[in-house]
């Protein structure tokens, strides 16, 4: 089966960043898309993320790797705008989590973990950071400038964008992707969380993250210090709205109830970096889960009736960093299925 030409009727399934960011992609490129989301886009885990470019807690890692470098040219050039796409570019720290251990994005040295080399080249002056700039009990980190993305103003950014495309922006809840082929030539299923009963698929599976807003006492730069697959991890990121202090990563953890004594020892550990911190006025709390798979799911496949389904979520703790890229392929693959029948399954 083949589609139409450029004008495809799309149905993106899910209002989050990956969905909108896919569905502005599509747009652009001609297409009449529509996306079908239950919660309005501040009400999605994607508004609670700290907003960091950096592939964190997302498989398969080489190719997160490459659609981070994506993201990363495509909001640095937003960044150039940041009071209207919400992306601007901070100073960072990024430090092992212990002496020895391994931080959050990997060593982008390290070639054992695929190509890495990309990420290094695409962040404009990465480094390894000195010992002055790393804090206690940290052997080695990476000192860089990246986005680093107010959540809200963002989503709120790709809607516009989207609507000027053309495309529309639906409050509904979708109970069957084959329901949403009714009316579309092919679902771009971004529903994230959602997935696990709507495609069904059992390893989709939530990554809990906690975080606390306070006011900022002066803080400039972003801090993080979270090792692989641990389950309290440390960071600082100053946004327009506060300072977002994280967090925790707590696999199948279902939760969305901020919890008082882990927002505690979140404060407590980000005090321990920035001292100010300690005594800065608290604004809220917020609870996120994170969509994470043993691999991101970027397939096609066909819907019963034949409609294809082009799948694009299990993005963990990495939504914002990979959206471009993935946006990228979910093109590729409705090009390559204007051509005749594309892979199917993944």
């Amino acid at each position: 089966m083949t589609i139409d030409t450029g004008d495809a009727d799309m149905c993106v399934v899910g209002g989050g960043v990956i969905g909108l960011t896919s569905a502005v992609a599509l747009a652009e490129d001609g297409h009449r898309v529509r996306v079908f989301s239950r919660d309005a886009a501040g009400d999605t885990t994607s508004a609670v993320a700290g907003g960091l470019c950096w592939p964190y807690r997302i498989q398969p890692y080489d190719r997160a790797v490459q659609w981070s470098v994506r993201s990363f040219h495509v909001l640095a050039a937003l960044a150039q705008h940041p009071e209207e796409t919400g992306a601007r570019m901070v100073t960072g720290t990024m430090a092992e989590a212990t002496a020895g251990g391994r931080g959050a994005g990997h060593d982008p040295g390290d070639g054992a973990d695929g190509d890495l080399a990309a990420w290094h080249d695409a962040v404009p002056g990465l480094r390894r950071a000195s010992a002055e700039e790393l804090p206690a009990g940290s052997a080695s980190g990476w000192r860089a400038r990246t986005p680093l993305v107010d959540m809200p103003a963002h989503l709120r950014y790709l809607e516009q964008r989207l609507t000027a495309a053309g495309g529309t922006v639906e409050r509904r809840e979708v109970t069957s992707l084959s329901e949403a082929g009714r009316s579309a030539d092919v679902v771009v299923n971004c529903s994230g969380l959602g997935a696990r009963e709507l495609v069904p698929d059992p390893d989709v599976h939530p990554v809990q993250g906690q975080v606390v807003i306070v006011e900022n006492p002066g803080i400039e730069e972003w801090y993080v210090s979270a090792g692989a697959g641990a389950a309290e991890t440390t960071y600082v990121l100053p946004q327009p709205y506060g300072v977002v202090l994280g967090g925790t990563a707590r696999e199948n953890a279902w939760s969305r109830e901020p919890d008082p004594a882990v927002a505690e020892a979140i404060v407590a550990r980000a005090a321990r970096r920035f001292p100010e911190l300690a005594r800065a006025r608290v604004l809220a709390h917020k609870v996120g889960l994170r969509p994470a798979r043993p691999a991101v799911r970027l397939a096609v496949e066909r819907l019963p009736g034949g409609v294809p389904c082009i799948h694009n979520y299990g993005h963990g703790g990495a939504g914002v960093t990979v959206a471009w890229g993935c946006a990228d392929e979910v093109l590729r693959k409705v090009r390559t299925l204007r051509e005749g029948d594309g892979p199917r399954g993944g």
